[in-house]
């Protein structure tokens, strides 16, 4: 069954040529285009296409606040989105708003008609010139994420809270860190007052829900 695309740009010429293009594959039919972006959602929910190719710059609303509302309100349909410039800012602005892949326009007819072919099946996709970016831009927000979550507490509560994750008592863990068993409990009570929380058990489970085991891996 041939893929439904709808084309979406604000310039006539590109989508004549983006029609063009995508038309002449054998397994695309373009059934629409739109030149902003409140057409674009509004075609979306009429036609119900499987790929949407849409310029991220558009005039009132941009083409990613229409991707998000067209994820929101036609969940099937698959957006490529599709810009003259690899700025980061965009590209995970993007990609939050639920697009499929960022594809630049200087790719040639082959590389987007695959882009096309890979969206349709539901794959995700990134230009290979931004795809490191994304994958640093993703481990750096892991790793704020992380800081954010353990900030506040000291290299020796961070072990404290560690061992306290494993279940071990004040015993075990003042031997394990060779300190005494009241200077662990005035940890496990530091611990607990800069973390908002009230027993152990709460400790131990914002630990393994933050991560902790994986912050101390890389920063320990």
């Amino acid at each position: 069954m041939a893929l439904r695309i709808l084309i979406v740009d604000d310039h006539e010429v590109v989508r004549l040529g983006l029609r063009a293009l995508l038309s002449s594959q054998p397994d695309f039919v373009v059934v629409d285009e739109a030149g902003t972006a409140k057409e674009a959602v509004e075609k979306a929910k009429i036609h119900h296409p499987d790929v949407v190719v849409m310029d991220v710059r558009l005039p009132g609303k941009n083409g990613i606040e229409a991707c998000r509302q067209i994820k929101e309100q036609v969940p099937e349909t698959q957006v490529i989105m599709l810009t003259s410039y690899a700025e980061d800012e965009i590209l995970f602005d993007a990609i939050s708003a639920g697009a499929a892949g960022y594809v630049l326009k200087q790719v040639g007819s082959d590389e987007l008609v695959r882009a096309v072919q890979c969206a349709g099946r539901g794959e995700a996709l990134l230009d290979p010139a931004v795809t490191q970016r994304v994958l640093e831009r993703v481990r750096e927000a892991d790793r704020q994420k992380r800081a954010a979550a353990f900030g506040d507490l000291t290299e020796q509560e961070l072990r404290v809270l560690g061992l306290v994750a494993e279940g071990r008592t004040n015993k075990e863990i003042a031997k394990e860190l060779f300190l005494g068993e009241g200077t662990v409990r005035n940890y496990v009570s530091s611990i607990l007052s800069k973390l908002g929380l009230t027993n152990r058990a709460e400790a131990a489970a914002y630990a393994v829900r933050h991560g902790l085991h994986e912050y101390l891996e890389q920063y320990g």
